[in-house]
């Protein structure tokens, strides 16, 4: 594969919000930086992290006519696609803590009854992949409690590639690279690279003692820093509070394209993130969130992209 140079573009993937003149535009103003792959993402609710079932048939999840069109536009600017679905808890605990017991007891939730509605809503999107002839297809994203049921994720990988014969992945979350006993079953290995900006060089020797030991090509599915105040040393932190703080966002990106942009061994980035919905260009200067238009770090991606 290629180097990834890549942007996530969409999320949460609200319904409305895509296929429409605005969100042309915030696809058209993301190829300006010289990315080649998006990560076309989006969430679908299940209520709480106990819960079995998973609406990704109902609002607020986009609907499969304006993934398609995401797609499509995509490939229109000459971009490769992952498309990612992303399943979320409606009550606002975070994915990773979705858990059921390991051992079934009558009367509470299941595994096998999550890991049934979860397979559902993986192949839904697999097929779409496939219609639309996405170049990769990532299966979950940093779903921290899930990653120890092994027969579980084998076997739902093993269904997809009867639908889908493109790339496959799974986004780890950060720190559980080393974590994950079946990175044999996938195609590329990727997590979110959410590390602090004093523990890079810690990491990418981890890192790259890990990618040694496995034989696939490793990558960033998710990394990024807000635009605020103490960010740089929490960027994983979306609720964090401070004082805006644009140089900071910029500094986290040299740092990091510095310290492992270009490693032999490292395959790229997929940036977080980039809105369906941009802000005005000249609002930058008062956005504190993870989105770089208009901001110093638009610059520092761009070139690195572009080298």
């Amino acid at each position: 594969m290629d180097y990834i140079n890549g942007m996530t573009w969409g999320w949460v993937g609200t319904r409305g919000t895509w296929a429409n003149e605005a969100a042309d535009f915030s696809m058209a103003e993301m190829a300006k930086l010289g990315v080649n792959w998006t990560a076309i993402a989006l969430s679908a609710l299940q209520d709480h992290p106990q819960a079995t079932e998973i609406h990704y048939k109902d609002e607020p999840t986009v609907t499969d006519a304006e993934v398609v069109w995401a797609i499509e536009k995509a490939h229109g600017l000459g971009l490769n696609v992952c498309l990612k679905p992303v399943v979320n808890c409606a009550n606002g605990v975070w994915r990773a803590h979705i858990n059921f017991f390991d051992v079934d007891v009558p009367c509470e939730p299941k595994w096998s009854d999550w890991f049934a509605s979860y397979t559902e809503f993986i192949l839904h999107y697999a097929r779409i992949a496939q219609e639309t002839g996405c170049e990769m297809f990532c299966v979950g994203c940093e779903m921290v409690q899930t990653d120890r049921r092994e027969r579980e994720w084998r076997e739902l990988i093993r269904q997809v590639r009867t639908i889908y014969t493109g790339v496959i992945t799974y986004n780890c979350d950060k720190y559980q690279e080393t974590n994950i006993t079946w990175w044999d079953a996938v195609d590329v290995i990727s997590s979110s690279g959410y590390y602090p900006i004093d523990a890079w060089d810690e990491r990418v020797a981890t890192l790259e003692a890990f990618a040694a030991g496995h034989d696939k090509p490793f990558f960033f599915m998710e990394a990024g820093c807000p635009s605020r105040e103490g960010s740089a040393m929490l960027p994983n932190d979306w609720g964090l509070e401070g004082a805006l703080n644009l140089e900071e966002q910029d500094a986290y990106y040299r740092v990091m394209f510095d310290a492992i942009g270009q490693k032999p061994w490292f395959l790229g980035f997929m940036l977080w993130d980039w809105p369906a919905q941009l802000y005005a260009k000249g609002a930058a200067n008062s956005n504190d969130d993870y989105c770089m238009y208009g901001k110093p770090a638009a610059k520092t991606i761009e070139a690195f992209y572009r080298r």
